[in-house]
């Protein structure tokens, strides 16, 4: 009986030395996951209300199992407790709030026990691996990883890495790509979550950053950090634009990622399933990276808007579908590399474009200005947009125009001043007629333009105006270059008397309370009968 007994306990320690290497978890975890199932085992057997303890020793595997009592003046649970004198029967150093362990007998498992004791230890083994999985991958963001696929459920696949499983969903596949049970899959981690069903690792073949991270294997100057790859753009699966740039003057990016022959650059293109890559020179200047980006166009002329982000493109009529791409796809990629939006016109359409912005533009200055065509083109040529530009511009300045004088700018001068002057009053008249009141008219930064747009938006008092967020106002004045900060400057402004208001009522209640204690004091100092004191 006794070798029996030995071999049984043998066996545990193998039984958790085997689960330990199999999970890769520690082998304390397992023992400690076999004695809390021995511990619900024995509640069970002795009743849930005592505080069992059970004990695998971790040199023999002997299984202890003993009662925990703690030591009371009176006993009120005789499950947990034990009365004082009792306590000093078994240990005469026994004291009230100690607490003494009863050995209990042996537990012999009966089928529905065991079960039980099963359930925790799996339970509690499959914790421990879920945590060791998330300390283990969750400082793995941003690597490839090798797997087999283990299965595949509505297009999203289940990827066995070796040491943990992995989510590739469908979304995040290229397109027109399928497994099977069994085939390699190579792929990016983007994501490890803690959830309620374990941590959960989640691949990606799609994400611009697993093309970069291919380049790193296939590039040994970008391993080495020599070559720099700054910005990724994808349509997976059809095709991607990288931009890259070179630490070392003596090396050429663009040939070094795309190897001998194209060797390095079509490895990378092999695994993403033909998708292809062009390899373009990464530049500081805006305007520059443009034009590369949208290689293999040809490009004539970019004009940048900077507080825009956007950008004019113009090329000559038989580049414009290149530029553009099968469904828009290279301008598309082009603007998502460089983060400009880019707008592509034809060198016809552009000329056509500046020739009406120029009719236009002299037509405005014949019109406001009453003068002959003549003048109004030679204004639009040295590049007065509109009224406001004469207005401000000095006299020298407008002196200086090919072909005016003095005289005749001083004319422009005063005509322009004389036009602005006449549409402040036409919109301030409109404003009263909307009702936006004088106090918000008053707000610094606020042109008469801008409070008759405001009026006819409903906004027409100072607690209109500061009860708008600062996005709902530069809608409001989109037409007009205020930048959020200027809007949100504009709202503070008009909440200022919110704060007087509140101060001008801290200080009437302070008045009163400082009245009515003369009021007391001045009652203190006079008499019942209204007389005053006797010397």
């Amino acid at each position: 009986m006794e070798q029996v007994t030995s071999l049984n306990r043998l066996e545990l320690l193998q039984v958790a030395d085997a689960v330990a290497r199999e999970k890769a978890i520690e082998r304390d975890i397992v023992l400690g996951a076999m004695e809390e199932a021995i511990q619900k085992a024995a509640r069970s057997r002795y009743g849930q209300e005592n505080d069992i303890v059970a004990e695998i020793d971790r040199k023999s595997g002997e299984i202890r199992l003993a009662r925990h009592l703690e030591v009371v003046e009176e006993v009120e649970n005789d499950a947990q407790q034990i009365r004082v004198e009792d306590a000093l029967a078994r240990n005469p150093d026994a004291q009230v709030g100690d607490f003494i362990s009863e050995p209990l007998p042996p537990l012999d498992f009966g089928r529905i026990a065991a079960q039980t004791a099963k359930q925790v230890i799996v339970t509690k083994v499959r914790e421990a691996e879920r945590a060791r999985q998330y300390e283990e991958y969750k400082d793995r963001i941003g690597e490839i990883v090798n797997g087999l696929v283990k299965r595949v459920e509505y297009g999203n696949v289940t990827v066995d890495l070796g040491r943990a499983e992995a989510v590739l969903r469908r979304d995040e596949l290229l397109p027109r790509e399928t497994f099977r049970q069994g085939d390699r899959v190579r792929a990016y981690i983007y994501d490890v979550r803690e959830e309620p069903r374990g941590p959960q690792i989640f691949l990606s073949r799609s994400h611009p950053l697993f093309m970069s991270k291919l380049f790193a294997q296939e590039v040994p100057e970008v391993y080495d950090g020599i070559i720099e790859i700054r910005e990724v753009a994808r349509d997976p699966g059809s095709r991607a634009k990288i931009a890259v740039l070179s630490n070392d003057s003596s090396i050429d990016p663009v040939g070094a990622c795309v190897g001998m022959r194209g060797s390095r650059v079509q490895a990378v293109v092999n695994e993403l399933q033909g998708e292809k890559i062009d390899i373009i020179q990464w530049s500081p200047d805006p305007a520059t990276f443009i034009v590369n980006a949208l290689a293999p166009a040809e490009v004539a002329k970019v004009v940048l808007d900077e507080d825009a982000q956007r950008v004019e493109v113009v090329v000559p009529t038989d580049q414009l579908s290149l530029a553009i791409g099968r469904r828009g796809q290279n301008v598309r990629l082009a603007s998502q590399l460089t983060h400009w939006e880019i707008d592509i016109l034809t060198e016809e359409e552009e000329s056509e474009r500046r020739q009406k912005e120029f009719r236009d533009r002299s037509q405005h200055f014949i019109d406001t200005l009453e003068v002959d065509e003549m003048v109004a083109q030679l204004l639009v040529t040295e590049g007065f947009a509109d009224v406001e530009d004469v207005a401000y511009a000095s006299i020298d300045e407008l002196a200086s125009v090919e072909g005016f004088d003095d005289e005749l700018a001083e004319a422009l001068h005063e005509r322009a001043e004389e036009y602005l002057e006449r549409m402040d009053a036409e919109l301030t008249s409109k404003r009263q007629e909307l009702g936006v009141t004088d106090e918000v008219a008053e707000v610094a930064n606020m042109s008469p333009a801008m409070l008759v747009r405001l009026g006819e938006n409903g906004v027409k008092t100072l607690d209109d105006l500061a009860d708008l967020a600062g996005d709902e106002l530069a809608e409001l004045l989109s037409d007009w270059e205020v930048s959020i900060d200027d809007c949100n400057a504009i709202i503070m402004a008009a909440r200022a008397h919110w704060f007087d208001d509140e101060e001008a009522d801290g200080e009437a209640q302070a008045g009163d309370g400082e009245a009515g204690s003369a009021a007391a004091d001045e009652a203190a100092e006079e008499p019942a009968d209204g007389q005053r004191p006797q010397d």
